[in-house]
């Protein structure tokens, strides 16, 4: 995926939280990184240098594809949630509009990704971000890159095309 000529390099919100900090779920049934979603992936992510931040996945049985292997749509999702939480840092509500995953080599049950996701720049509401997922090392073997576009959105996005009962019986921090 290309970024646009426009595109300028991206800010820190004001109030982005420092770097080393660990970034709370957004929503506590999030698939993603909520701690309260049985089957979910319950990533870990931390805030890092400039616009970037740093998480953890460990794949596990529930994770597979093929027997012994970790599910590459499943692998896809938490490329998407690591990108996604840069949100937190620029301050901006956005949702996935392009996603693309290159699969390098296969991520074994078992495994711990170490993701790492940073902004590549911002133009209107399109927000370019790119991330990379090692095994079991933050130095390890690339297994999974991808390069994403996001869109800004108003919060009303969540309450128009979510489940509106939802948002109001259960605690959400989006994207700050």
């Amino acid at each position: 995926m290309l970024i646009g000529e426009d595109a300028k390099p991206a800010t820190l919100h004001p109030d982005a939280p420092p770097p080393g900090t660990q970034l709370p779920s957004h929503y506590d049934r999030c698939y993603g990184c909520g701690p309260h979603h049985q089957a979910g992936l319950r990533m870990q992510m931390t805030v890092g240098e400039g616009t970037s931040v740093h998480g953890r996945f460990e794949v596990t049985d529930e994770h597979q594809g093929a027997p012994g292997l970790a599910h590459g749509g499943l692998l896809a999702c938490a490329m998407d949630e690591a990108l996604g939480t840069l949100g937190w840092l620029l301050g901006i509500p956005a949702v996935t509009a392009h996603l693309e995953s290159d699969f390098r080599i296969p991520v074994p049950v078992g495994t711990i990704l170490h993701l790492h996701a940073h902004c590549l720049g911002v133009a209107g509401r399109k927000i370019y971000l790119s991330a990379t997922a090692r095994l079991n090392d933050p130095e390890g073997p690339v297994a999974v890159q991808a390069q994403a576009m996001f869109l800004a959105v108003n919060l009303t996005h969540f309450a128009e095309h979510g489940r509106p009962s939802g948002m109001d019986r259960e605690p959400t921090r989006i994207n700050p």
